[in-house]
C-alpha cells in the first residue's frame, strides 16, 4: 500500500479546498464501486451493494488535512496567517508549506522578548520570497498545507496528512479487496472533518446509515514521558470506547472486535481523552446512528511529521474484510 499512500499524504487537501484529493481518491475508487458521486459539500461516496439481508453500513475517512490560510500581505510581501484545523504555533517556526498555486513558503517569527517561549501566531508569518504585495503569488483566503515527503522508515510509516489519508487508504483498499457481502456499503470521504466534521455529518443524513464506523488516527503513549495511553504503535489498530467527543455504541464495539478476533488481528481498545473523529457526527445524524471508529496509531498527530506503523493498516483492512463478511 505504500504507493497509495505516498499518492495521498502527498496530495493537497487541506479543510474546504479538497477539489485536487477528491479527484485523486474518485479515480482509485470508480474502477471497483458500484456507484460513485459527490455530495453537495464535497464528501465522495463509493457504494458497494450487497448480496443478501444486510444492514446499510457507512464507513467514514475524512480526506481534509490541516493547514494554513493567508489573512494578510504586507508592504514587504510577507504573509500573515491563521491555522486551519488544530495547528500548533510549536511545528510552525521554520517549516514549509505549499499553496494550492504550487508557491512555496517558509514560516518565521518576530524577535520576541522571551526566545524561550513558543511563538504565538500573531508573531508568525510567512516568506514566499516577494518583494512587496505587487509580485506576491498569494492573495488573502488562499491556503496551504505543511512540505512533507512521505517516508519508510522499517514498519513505520512517516508524512504529513496521515490524519486521515490513512485512513483513506485504509477504505480504498478495503474497497479493492472486497468480495461479496451481505451489506450495502457506502465508503465516505469526507471534507471538513478537522473544522466542522460537517461533510460526515451531511453525507449520513443523505445515507441514513443503519450503522456508521470512522476510521481516524488517534494518539499513542508510547513515546518518552508521554501522556498515559494505552494505545502502541504496532500493537494493532484500536477499536475505540471513547472519546472526547462520543462513546462508541457497543453493538459497534463489539462488531469490529468480534472480527479482529476471528480474523487472527492484534487489536487494542482505546480511550481517548483528547480529540474526536467523524463518528460523533454521524451518531447524531437524523434520530440517530449506532456509531463507532476503528483507529489507526499515530504518533506526533497534527504535526508535519505524522507516524504510523504499516502492519497496524494492514490489519485495520483486514478486520474491515473480516466485518463486512459477517452479520452485525
Amino acid at each position: 500500500m505504500h504507493d497509495l499512500i505516498r499518492k495521498f499524504t502527498e496530495t493537497f487537501g487541506p479543510s474546504g479546498f479538497e477539489d485536487t484529493i477528491r479527484a485523486v481518491l474518485r479515480a482509485e475508487v470508480e474502477p471497483y464501486a458500484d456507484e460513485v458521486r459527490v455530495t453537495p459539500l464535497g464528501s465522495l461516496v463509493a457504494v458497494r451493494r450487497g448480496t443478501g439481508n444486510g444492514r446499510r453500513i457507512m464507513l467514514a475517512a475524512h480526506m481534509d488535512e490541516i493547514g494554513v490560510m493567508a489573512t494578510y500581505v504586507d508592504e514587504k510581501g510577507f504573509l500573515r496567517f491563521t491555522p486551519i484545523g488544530g495547528v500548533s504555533p510549536l511545528t510552525c517556526l521554520g517549516a514549509r508549506v505549499r499553496f494550492e498555486n504550487g508557491t512555496l513558503g517558509v514560516i518565521g517569527s518576530e524577535k520576541r522578548e522571551d526566545p524561550n517561549k513558543a511563538p504565538t501566531f500573531e508573531q508568525l508569518y510567512i516568506d514566499v520570497g516577494a518583494t512587496g504585495r505587487a509580485d506576491c503569488p498569494v492573495r488573502v483566503g488562499d491556503a496551504a498545507v505543511f512540505e512533507r515527503p512521505f517516508a519508510v522508515q522499517g514498519r513505520r510509516l512517516v508524512a504529513k496528512a496521515m490524519d486521515d489519508r490513512i485512513g483513506c487508504a485504509v477504505l480504498v483498499e478495503t474497497l479493492r479487496r472486497l468480495g461479496p457481502t451481505p451489506h450495502e456499503v457506502h465508503f465516505v470521504f469526507s471534507v471538513q472533518e478537522e473544522t466542522t466534521l460537517s461533510g460526515a455529518r451531511t453525507a449520513a443524513y443523505g445515507i441514513e446509515p443503519d450503522m456508521a464506523i470512522a476510521v481516524d488516527v488517534t494518539g499513542t503513549g508510547d513515546t518518552p514521558e508521554s501522556r498515559p495511553m494505552a494505545v502502541e504503535l504496532g500493537k494493532g489498530p484500536a477499536v475505540k470506547v471513547q472519546d472526547a467527543g462520543m462513546i462508541a455504541h457497543p453493538v459497534v464495539r463489539e462488531w469490529l472486535v468480534h472480527a479482529a478476533e476471528a480474523a487472527g488481528v492484534p487489536y487494542q481498545m482505546e480511550v481517548l481523552e483528547r480529540g474526536t473523529t467523524d463518528a460523533a457526527a454521524m451518531q447524531l445524524t437524523r434520530s440517530g446512528v449506532p456509531s463507532g471508529c476503528l483507529s489507526i496509531p499515530c504518533r506526533y498527530i497534527h504535526t508535519p511529521s505524522e507516524m504510523v506503523d504499516g502492519e497496524d493498516v494492514e490489519g485495520a483492512v483486514r478486520l474491515l474484510l473480516h466485518a463486512l463478511q459477517t452479520a452485525c
